[in-house]
């Protein structure tokens, strides 16, 4: 996808999703306020697939230490500079013991080395499983590229959906922020078009520029409107 190319071309290694209940848009559940950070360059989906024989395909995962201490340090960086408590680490290196447990070890050498964040691992199913009983008790979670497609996504549903959920791609020289939900083309031309997770996105680009007043401001606009049933 052009998605895709983007980010190995910019090398935006992280991709951040913050997910914080909106006031005057009721959902199932309160007081949401965490922040997915995933793995945007590797894992499974890397490209790597081929046909062995006829009937079997085989897809490759990869992990590398490069790739997974980046985001990992990322994710800790993200904490300390948003005056977030926790970083969880969420991971199947139970099943996959080379592939997660390398990204694994990486996000515990750099806990090691920010002892003012507290660390938590856990695996894939536990958080999802928790995640919809009481999302309240996540704050910063950091994973590899697949289970972040997912898992942010489910956090989007939590404060409802894809409509006012934000996102960033971070690199190293560069970022992108985008609506989650692309450009909608089955609904063009027909005025439905929500404008929040856009203007959302665009905060997060404003304080990732150093521009926080501007965002503040038209975080302010947004959310006040919403809460006043506009």
């Amino acid at each position: 996808s052009l998605n895709l190319a983007l980010r190995k071309a910019f090398s935006l290694y992280a991709n951040v999703r913050p997910c914080r209940s909106i006031e005057g848009f009721k959902t199932p559940y309160d007081n949401v306020n965490l922040v997915t950070i995933r793995e945007n360059t590797e894992g499974e989906y890397s490209g790597i697939e081929h046909k062995i024989v006829e009937g079997v395909v085989q897809s490759i995962k990869l992990i590398t230490k490069g790739a997974s201490t980046r985001v990992a340090e990322y994710a800790f960086k993200f904490a300390r500079d948003n005056n977030r408590s926790t970083v969880t680490a969420v991971h199947k290196a139970n099943i996959m013991k080379k592939s997660d447990g390398l990204f694994l070890k990486c996000c515990r050498d750099e806990a090691a080395k920010n002892k003012d964040i507290k660390f938590n691992e856990s695996y894939l199913d536990t958080v999802v499983l928790n995640m919809v009983q009481d999302p309240t008790q996540y704050d910063v979670l950091v994973m590899p590229n697949l289970y972040g497609d997912i898992l942010s996504d489910l956090c989007a549903g939590l404060i409802g959906g894809l409509g006012v959920t934000p996102r960033g791609n971070i690199g190293e020289s560069g970022a992108i922020f985008e609506s989650v939900h692309g450009t909608a083309p089955d609904i063009a031309g027909e005025d439905k078009a929500n404008p929040t997770a856009l203007l959302l996105s665009a905060v997060m680009m404003l304080r990732h520029m150093g521009l926080n007043e501007y965002g503040d401001r038209i975080e302010a606009a947004v959310l006040g409107t919403i809460a006043d049933g506009k």
